[in-house]
């Protein structure tokens, strides 16, 4: 969770695929949020059926919720 997202008291999380990791890192060091962890998804997304799209979104959803709460 990012400060910003975290003084205004929203949950917070970055997803990225595996494709724009490195990419997803070299922007955090930049933006100076070193901590900041991404939630990484397999890639890619856009050609997925609607069923590949639903496991995509369980495993964004279980990873996010580990970001939100700190671990």
């Amino acid at each position: 969770m990012t400060a910003c997202s975290r003084a205004l008291g929203r949950p917070t999380a970055v997803v990225v695929t595996t494709e724009f990791l490195h990419e997803a890192q070299m922007q955090r060091n930049a933006l100076g949020m070193p901590d900041l962890a991404p939630v990484v998804i397999d890639h890619p997304l856009s050609t997925l059926s609607d069923a590949q799209i639903d496991q995509r979104a369980e495993q964004t959803a279980a990873q996010a919720v580990k970001v939100w709460l700190g671990r």
